[in-house]
């Protein structure tokens, strides 16, 4: 659970005993400026003169030092998550509201996106919309953004995050409408949902693409020779992107996920819960919570830190194909 936002203990200042070596370990803490007074308190016994930071540390005259809650960098911003009905763009929706983010929530399945819009509003988020969207159709998509545009005239962060994978047979035998599916959702989807929305960004430096990719788009496994292909298209896009839009201000992003407990597996098996099971037994997989995290801390870097990929597997999995599996006793 993100604590981030717990009352943090007082800090008792103390002075530095004389001849204090200047090389000495200084306070952690998690900007400069909180530093700065940290570490003149430590020095000093005073905080520096008011005009050197802008920090959220309150100095009471008694000498306690109380660290207060700084609003987010995403209050009040609008993101945008596709896919948000369950898994990955589900937990990131919750991940966002909290810390006070607008929402504009897209899917096929309206009533998850009900029940996910709804537990937004009472986790903080001001706003939380949502709209059927299939990012395989241009036509949806088109009438997305049209609904988009009528909510906002900015996005602030685009979540590139519907997709998905369609069996694990190989290429001898594996079924056109599943290759078609996961190169319209994994490649076209994100080229689509970008284009649609684009316009709402490029005259606002400091927002973010980020797309969900995998680590099946950096190496290849039997059985996911579409899927590894759709997702290295992801990978390229993303590339692409961030090329085509320097100077514009915005962030470009791809978070490539390993072994995730999700509804994942079953999509792939279309429905097949026993056997999408097994892809987990004895795993500590990731969560769709810890990949909500990463994506929250990607998007509310400052506007000038731009965090371009980001490879994220649970430490069972050492690589694609190298995973530990606990036996059960």
């Amino acid at each position: 659970m993100d604590d981030r936002h717990d009352p943090a203990p007082p800090l008792r200042g103390r002075k530095a005993p004389k001849g204090r070596n200047k090389t000495e370990p200084s306070f952690p803490a998690n900007d400069s400026a909180t530093s700065e007074i940290l570490n003149s308190v430590a020095a000093h016994g005073k905080p520096p003169p008011a005009h050197h930071t802008n920090s959220s540390i309150a100095i009471p005259e008694a000498g306690i030092l109380t660290v207060q809650n700084m609003p987010s960098r995403l209050a009040n911003q609008w993101v945008l998550i596709t896919g948000a009905s369950s898994g990955f763009g589900a937990a990131a929706a919750l991940a966002v509201a909290r810390e006070g983010a607008k929402l504009l929530l897209g899917a096929r399945r309206t009533d998850r996106l009900e029940q996910v819009a709804a537990e937004a509003r009472k986790a903080g988020s001001p706003a939380a919309l949502y709209h059927a969207l299939d990012v395989s159709k241009t036509p949806s998509v088109e009438e997305f953004s049209k609904w988009v545009r009528e909510q906002t005239d900015k996005v602030d962060v685009l979540l590139n995050n519907a997709g998905g994978a369609l069996g694990l047979d190989t290429v001898a035998t594996a079924k056109d409408e599943d290759w078609e599916g996961m190169m319209q959702s994994n490649v076209l989807g994100v080229l689509r949902m970008t284009r649609a929305i684009l316009p709402l960004m490029t005259s606002n430096p400091g927002s973010s693409i980020i797309n969900i990719g995998s680590i099946a788009g950096r190496t290849a496994y039997e059985g996911g020779a579409a899927y590894c292909a759709a997702k290295a298209g992801e990978l390229q896009i993303t590339r692409a992107l961030r090329l085509e839009l320097n100077g514009t201000g915005i962030r470009v992003a791809t978070i490539d996920p390993g072994l995730a407990e999700t509804e994942f597996s079953v999509v792939r098996f279309k429905g097949d819960t026993a056997r999408a099971k097994k892809v987990y037994e004895g795993v500590n997989a990731l969560t769709a919570e810890d990949v909500a995290e990463t994506i929250l801390w990607v998007a509310s870097r400052p506007s000038h830190v731009c965090i371009d990929e980001m490879v994220i597997k649970p430490t069972d999995q050492a690589a694609i194909h190298k995973v530990f599996r606990r036996t059960a006793k």
